[in-house]
């Protein structure tokens, strides 16, 4: 049996978490949630996930400084990231690019291009 890819999601709204994992367990994927930047970098350490989804504004750690984290570590620096945002602002774009994101998805999510997006990084 071929294991589900694990996707790590990361974001401070429990009703985006519970959205997007009913999203991500219908479609197959096995999902672990962290609730802040902080909690986000951990769990990519010790979850070895297959891809993260990381929100941008939330406390403690934002998604920005949590994807450079994630990057700056050789365990964790593969994972592909995809940054997920109500600030669609070309800053914002800019800034998670330069910090090493590999896509970006704007809220409210559209289900089917979060999809393709996960399903084209977890197969590249």
């Amino acid at each position: 049996m071929t294991m589900k890819p694990k996707i790590l999601l990361v974001d401070d709204s429990n009703t985006v978490l519970m959205m997007m994992s009913m999203t991500l367990t219908a479609s197959g994927y096995q999902v672990v949630t962290a609730t802040d930047g902080e909690e986000g970098v951990a769990k990519a350490a010790s979850e070895k996930p297959d891809l993260i989804l990381l929100d941008i504004v939330m406390p403690k750690m934002n998604g920005i400084e949590a994807c450079r984290m994630i990057r700056a570590r050789p365990a964790t620096a593969h994972i592909p990231i995809i940054m997920v945002t109500t600030r669609s602002e070309s800053k914002n774009v800019e800034a998670s690019f330069s910090n090493g994101c590999n896509d970006y998805v704007n809220k409210p999510i559209n289900k089917s291009e979060l999809l393709a997006k996960v399903r084209k990084l977890l197969s590249s």
